[in-house]
């Protein structure tokens, strides 16, 4: 599973410290990196925020902008010469990267299960990510797509933030890897999930107790009824 957290989309703010001695290097790498994670026809898109603390110490926390997961702890930060190595237990992932002369740039690869590069470019500090009140839909969905020759479940993770609603799909009968939604649009009872990555397209309504959407999801031309129902995470 790529960057997700456990299944769950639950947003920590947790830095956990690993000790090293503060110099130059330390003190250069401190700051917003950002990335794009391409997994599995999904690309991600990651921000890497690093603190480097008076006594000597690094922190870390990873956001996965795209998924809704914001400030994953960064278990361990290791930075020794150029080169910068990450354990990120919540996700049962791992980076090593190569940290350039000027400190602009990190070149590596991010392990979860597979090995994916993975770089990041210095960036200008980010203001958080913010999680709003959850909405009515707030949640994971699942619905069985018939597709003729083979019928695949399909997954919705709902979360509402303060920039709107947002959503990602996994078909687990193909993959663990979980792709965002471009756009989730509602009006009143009408939902659409838009998911440019693999050209598809959720059309449905709400029922009346929010317990089901049922609607169309539309891939490459093909129309495909489908209802999804609220399940436990």
């Amino acid at each position: 599973m790529i960057i997700t957290m456990n299944r769950k989309l639950i947003p920590l703010a947790l830095g956990i410290l690993a000790f090293a001695p503060l110099g130059r290097a330390q003190s250069q790498i401190a700051g917003e990196w950002e990335g794009t994670l391409n997994a599995g026809g999904a690309q991600l898109r990651l921000i890497l925020h690093v603190t480097a603390a008076k006594d000597g110490s690094l922190s870390s926390t990873l956001d996965s902008v795209d998924q809704s997961a914001i400030g994953i702890p960064v278990t361990s930060v290791t930075l020794k010469d150029s080169e910068l190595s990450l354990i990120v237990d919540a996700v049962h992932g791992s980076y090593k990267g190569t940290v350039n002369k000027d400190a602009t740039e990190i070149d590596g690869t991010w392990t979860q299960g597979q090995s994916l590069e993975l770089n990041f470019k210095r960036a200008a500090a980010h203001p958080p990510v913010k999680l709003a009140a959850p909405s009515e839909i707030d949640g994971t969905w699942l619905g069985t797509l018939d597709a003729g020759t083979a019928k695949l479940h399909l997954f919705f993770k709902i979360v509402n933030t303060q920039g709107g609603l947002t959503a990602t799909l996994q078909s687990s009968d193909q993959s663990p890897v979980w792709i965002p939604a471009t756009a989730v649009t509602r009006a009143g009872s009408s939902l659409t999930i838009t998911i440019n990555g693999i050209g598809a397209v959720f059309e449905g309504k709400i029922s009346p107790d929010r317990s089901s959407i049922s609607g169309t999801f539309t891939q490459m031309g093909k129309a495909f009824p489908l209802e999804v129902r609220r399940v436990k995470d």
